[in-house]
């Protein structure tokens, strides 16, 4: 294993300080791993819904990259594909508690749920409101009555920008909750891995993929897929990933969409755009419009060589609250 880490156990704070120092505009506890918004013109504006999020470490930029005005008020970082603990998202969310309520935005992992909804019953007894919107659109699980339903990956950008943007304009806890549902109701997620991660922790692959082989289906904290080929060409691969996907949301057919060609962390922007391309030849031939998109490594998994793909569904409303300003280290404009 070769990174630039001082040593596996400190990864995350130490990445946590550099964030600090690289931007002034962010507070961050990193023994703790909180970030929040710093005081000033870009902190938490008084009696307006904050929006937190938060999981294991590993995604960068997701989630602490996403702290800023119309997006995310705190973020909470946990150990390498780890949860954080409850005492750090409850001490984050009374912190950004300007009175109106906090809501969490939570993917669908069984720790990052019990976890949260922890943190959330103890500043409940403070008397912060908090509601919880989880995320679940990764179309490579099954959602079953009973098992932990499908993963939550790239639609988490989504529903924290467009969540975000809302609670910027003052909305109410309850409204910024419902679009932040119907954001996840709309998406879909599909992964493809050339490679695998490697946790710093472990200091090798989670799985091992032939030189020839490719893995479709996987998961952002290094699972393996649910089905391996023959490496194919991007053409073909986007075609499987968007079968995929559009199965499993076929009214997206004549609607306009948002999309997400996500970098896992180790894949080249010229490998991205050649996947671009070739999901647009994929969308056009089906009548669906992308109205809005994304290129590049948003939410990752390491140093995973791959890409997943996002779909959102969007109405009018959805599409102007994509397009209001924001204003973070990892995603910025109309500021």
């Amino acid at each position: 294993m070769k990174k630039l880490i001082n040593s596996p156990e400190s990864v995350v704070a130490d990445a946590l300080r550099g964030m600090a120092a690289a931007h002034p505009g962010l507070r961050v506890e990193a023994e703790q791993g909180i970030v929040t918004r710093a005081a000033g013109a870009a902190g938490q504006p008084a009696g307006k819904v904050a929006v937190l999020s938060g999981g294991g470490s590993g995604h960068e930029p997701l989630h602490a990259g996403f702290v800023g005005r119309g997006m995310l008020a705190a973020a909470v970082a946990g150990p390498v594909f780890t949860s954080p603990v409850p005492d750090s998202i409850a001490r984050a969310t009374c912190a950004v508690d300007s009175g109106a309520g906090v809501l969490h935005v939570v993917k669908n992992y069984t720790g990052d749920i019990l976890n949260f909804t922890m943190a959330a019953e103890d500043c409940e007894d403070e008397g912060v409101k908090v509601e919880q919107v989880v995320v679940d659109d990764d179309v490579a699980v099954a959602r079953t009555a009973n098992g932990p339903g499908r993963r939550g990956t790239g639609a988490t950008l989504f529903v924290e920008k467009i969540a975000g943007a809302l609670a910027e304009e003052g909305a109410p806890l309850a409204e910024v909750a419902a679009v932040a549902r119907k954001v996840n109701e709309n998406a879909r997620s599909y992964g493809v891995a050339l490679t695998s991660c490697t946790t710093p922790a472990k200091g090798g692959p989670n799985f091992t993929l032939g030189e020839d082989e490719i893995e479709l289906g996987i998961g952002i904290h290094g699972e393996p897929g649910r089905e391996r080929r023959k490496l194919m060409t991007a053409a073909a691969t986007a075609e499987a990933m968007l079968d995929a996907i559009l199965d499993d949301l076929p009214e997206a057919s004549g609607a306009p969409v948002i999309l997400l060609v996500n970098g896992l962390g180790g894949t080249p922007p010229v490998e991205l755009y050649i996947m671009r391309a070739e999901v647009q030849r994929v969308l056009d031939e089906r009548g669906i419009t992308v109205a809005r998109s994304l290129v590049g490594n948003y939410v990752t998994s390491l140093d995973m060589a791959g890409c997943t793909l996002t779909l959102c569904r969007a109405d009018e409303e959805l599409l102007r609250l994509w397009d209001a300003p924001v204003d973070t280290p990892s995603l910025r404009w109309g500021c």
